[in-house]
């Protein structure tokens, strides 16, 4: 029977075996962020980890197995972030849009969470995090397949909008300035009458620091409909 694939959580702190510890595993995720808030996740080695403690990276092993158990713990740290503090209102649409809006932010304060190849592995602070947005969905007459399926998508829509505000505090030459020139001259009523109809009605006047008031608006839109849906 094959063994059944374990986690950083499902793994004591650190083994029995060697010396007394010197480091815990809150202490090396620490400075694994500090490194990847400051370059990236290509700045996070257990090298440079190491290096930052002052010890070797064969120490590091006794607590972390491998790299991605690392960013494992990162990422479970970072929705540790989230404030989870405030009671809920009963409100389903205007709880989970709050949560989404915090979980936006500590995703605007660590970039490397988007660029995360894969979906890490659920630690206790994701799992708090899921629980909030559960008991958030809870007074709705939703399955739990249908839940998870609206955390799912609100989720998708933070790193979404946190892509998109990163983007313009650090713009480069905007290739969606161009498209959208193009479209207004290339448009014609005769061939293209709704696209035609949405520019007249866009006035192009939505400030970069509206991305978040944007944000809201589309995140209560789609829970509204979601939540409110038979």
């Amino acid at each position: 029977m094959a063994e059944e694939p374990r986690t950083v959580w499902s793994r004591p702190e650190r083994g029995t075996r060697g010396p007394a510890p010197l480091r815990d595993r809150a202490q090396i995720t620490a400075v694994a962020m500090g490194l990847a808030d400051a370059g990236g996740l290509a700045a996070v080695s257990m090298r440079q980890v190491a290096k930052r403690l002052g010890t070797g990276p064969a120490s590091l092993y006794r607590y972390v197995s491998t790299r991605d158990e690392l960013l494992d713990l990162m990422a479970d740290a970072a929705a540790g972030e989230i404030d989870l503090g405030d009671p809920l209102s009963g409100d389903p649409v205007e709880d989970l849009a709050v949560l989404a809006s915090r979980a936006k932010r500590v995703h605007l304060s660590h970039p490397w969470l988007l660029d995360l190849s894969a979906a890490p592995t659920l630690g206790p602070r994701g799992m708090d995090y899921l629980e909030r947005s559960l008991l958030a969905l809870a007074p709705t007459s939703l399955p739990y397949p249908a839940q998870l399926e609206t955390i799912g998508l609100v989720n998708g829509m933070v790193t979404l909008f946190a892509r998109t505000e990163l983007g313009r505090q650090h713009p480069p030459a905007d290739p969606r300035r161009a498209h959208g020139s193009y479209l207004a001259s290339a448009a014609t009523e005769e061939r293209h009458p709704l696209i035609t109809a949405a520019l007249a009605h866009d006035t192009g006047t939505e400030a970069p620091q509206d991305t978040h008031v944007l944000f809201e608006r589309l995140v209560r839109r789609v829970l509204t409909g979601l939540v409110d849906s038979p």
